[in-house]
């Protein structure tokens, strides 16, 4: 799929290639993402969607191509990149020997993000009361909500998320996709993975790139 625009793109992919254990998984993919876009990679279990977000991301390289962040290939602008760019992969990445709060605070202090909110950000994603409460005793969908609890405390204008619904029940999503157009309106971009299709945001709003052809 390739999207061109006049306009200046936020992150550009072009021709990437993406090669795992001898398959290509997608070639000289090329698209490009606006401040504004809610962009959702789509595609059946195999067909590279984690990869193309990692690559996204600059954890892994493509075989061939290169991204852009606002036309500079991003291995050359990595500091800059990373500091506007949030990532949340597939495992919410929560220690169980900490709190709710404390590894949301571990967190946000990492990405330089601390605001001294704590409460009121797990609030936000509908753990209130569940702020002191060690993560090992919390249920899975809470362990993606202290995970997704980073979205409403950042100002990176980059959100690149892997399947940020999972475990999380209708009102979470729903919760989760106005925060989603709230920071699309407010110049920000997402992109996300998802096997369902997203309810709250209308679909002229969303752009969609496909992948593979695979069977689940």
């Amino acid at each position: 799929m390739t999207t061109t625009t006049s306009e200046n793109p936020l992150i550009a992919a072009d021709r990437l290639t993406c090669i795992r254990e001898e398959r290509i998984l997608f070639d000289e993919l090329s698209f490009e993402i606006l401040a504004g876009d809610i962009v959702q990679i789509e595609g059946p279990n195999g067909a590279g969607k984690t990869s193309l977000l990692r690559i996204l991301t600059g954890l892994s390289r493509p075989y061939d191509g290169q991204v852009l962040f606002h036309g500079h290939n991003i291995e050359r602008v990595s500091e800059e990149y990373h500091q506007d760019m949030l990532y949340l992969g597939h495992k919410p990445g929560v220690k169980p020997e900490l709190s709710a709060a404390e590894n949301l605070k571990v967190n946000l202090t990492l990405s330089g993000q601390y605001q001294h909110e704590i409460k009121d950000t797990l609030a936000q994603v509908g753990l209130d009361g569940f702020e002191d409460a060690l993560a090992g005793h919390l249920s899975a969908g809470q362990h993606r909500r202290t995970a997704l609890a980073r979205l409403w405390d950042t100002n990176t204008q980059i959100w690149i998320l892997d399947e940020p619904f999972t475990a999380i029940d209708k009102l979470g999503v729903e919760n989760l996709e106005k925060r989603f157009i709230e920071h699309a309106n407010n110049g920000g971009c997402v992109i996300l993975t998802s096997h369902q299709d997203l309810g709250v945001i209308s679909s002229d709003r969303i752009k969609r790139i496909s992948l593979g052809n695979l069977d689940d």
